[in-house]
């Protein structure tokens, strides 16, 4: 065999059993030793745009109404008058009367990004000092609104996310589906955190106070941007603030049963990726741990190669091993490994090409602001 490719074979052992080992052992954000009093916290706008009558929304829209913040209030946005999400918002409003719930209807279209634009159309129904941005498939703690506006009265923080765990529904590509976002995407965050990486955000969660937001332009200055919420913490962090990963966890649903529909969306998250940082991207092959150093030790089957990548696939399945889905077995989530690195590799191939993405039912370019909204 050729030196050139044992050398190749040499560099992806390690490399991936590397990232398998920090992946593994890089702590989750830590909780905040103190707390301010509740009563002390500002009160919170829930801000909640809504498109479609998605599995869960009911029981989604519910964990905000259960929250222990003394003064928050829901703003949920829709812009078709006959979106199947209004009526349950209605349900959860007959649900919870004692809550301040705002539905805005506003077909108004301001940019390329659709989500983008309800924002900006319920945004003048939100009352309170500090606003809260989550998409629609989030479900939350009860403290988390207490916790999100706790940690924005912290110094020099303009801008509060949240990681997210997998909530899949029934079945089997489902249950894959949260794999890609408990086994891989959660590690690489808390790696590129630990690496020093700040100025991010999150659509599950994005909490800022409306003067930061102001400061940036308003969800104007996002609207013709695929990653909104990306760039929502580029902003933020060039006008001198900081982000801060909160120690919240919320969970986000995963609902597709056909491989078509998880593979589709996984593409429009990779080749996001891809767009925002296309060096970077391209090594992110080395997080595909299995194939990886399946191929490293047939280019270099040596002794070294061998115990290193044993130790990369120990790594690698105590990562599936541990996801914290109580309906599945350890053991059984440790054995989708080698399932969901190879589709891993595969969409990170296939996401190296291609110039658009495909967000429900809207096809939108890589290329930020280059959509006509009314075409």
């Amino acid at each position: 065999m050729s030196s050139y490719l044992v050398l190749l074979g040499s560099l992806l052992v390690p490399a991936a059993t590397g990232y398998a080992v920090l992946a593994l052992l890089v702590p989750n954000p830590r909780r905040a030793a103190t707390r301010r009093a509740a009563t002390d916290l500002p009160a919170v706008s829930v801000l909640k745009p809504l498109c479609g009558a998605e599995t869960r929304l009911y029981d989604n829209l519910c964990s905000l109404c259960v929250q222990t913040h003394p003064q928050f209030q829901i703003v949920c946005g829709v812009r078709d008058p006959n979106d199947p999400a209004i009526a349950i918002v209605e349900r959860v409003r007959a649900a919870y009367p004692g809550r301040d719930i705002e539905l805005v209807i506003d077909p108004r279209v301001h940019g390329s990004n659709l989500k983008v634009s309800n924002l900006m159309n319920l945004v003048g129904a939100a009352r309170h000092e500090v606003l809260v941005v989550a998409d629609s498939d989030i479900g939350v703690p009860t403290d988390y609104l207490e916790r999100l506006a706790d940690s924005l009265c912290e110094p020099g923080t303009g801008l509060v996310t949240c990681l997210y765990r997998g909530r899949p529904i029934a079945g089997f590509w489902p249950r894959i589906g949260s794999h890609f976002i408990d086994a891989w995407f959660i590690p690489s965050v808390r790696v590129a955190h630990w690496f020093g990486a700040k100025k991010f955000g999150f659509g599950a969660t994005l909490a800022l106070r409306r003067e930061t937001l102001e400061l940036i332009g308003g969800f104007t200055a996002v609207r013709n941007r695929l990653a909104d919420d990306y760039w929502i913490g580029q902003l933020v962090g060039k006008v001198g603030l900081g982000t801060r990963l909160s120690e919240v966890w919320v969970t986000t649903e995963v609902s597709e049963i056909r491989l078509r529909d998880l593979w589709n969306r996984e593409l429009r998250w990779l080749r996001t990726i891809r767009s925002l940082n296309p060096i970077g991207f391209f090594f992110t092959f080395v997080t595909c741990t299995l194939p990886v150093l399946a191929l490293g030790l047939a280019l270099a089957p040596s002794s070294a190669c061998f115990f290193l990548a044993a130790v990369g696939l120990s790594c690698r399945l105590l990562i599936h091993w541990r996801r914290p889905d109580q309906d599945q077995p350890a053991l059984r989530a440790a054995l989708y490994a080698p399932l969901r690195d190879l589709l891993l590799l595969a969409g990170w191939a296939w996401a190296l090409v291609g110039s658009e993405v495909q967000w429900r039912e809207q096809v939108m370019p890589l290329q930020d602001g280059s959509v006509d909204p009314h075409s």
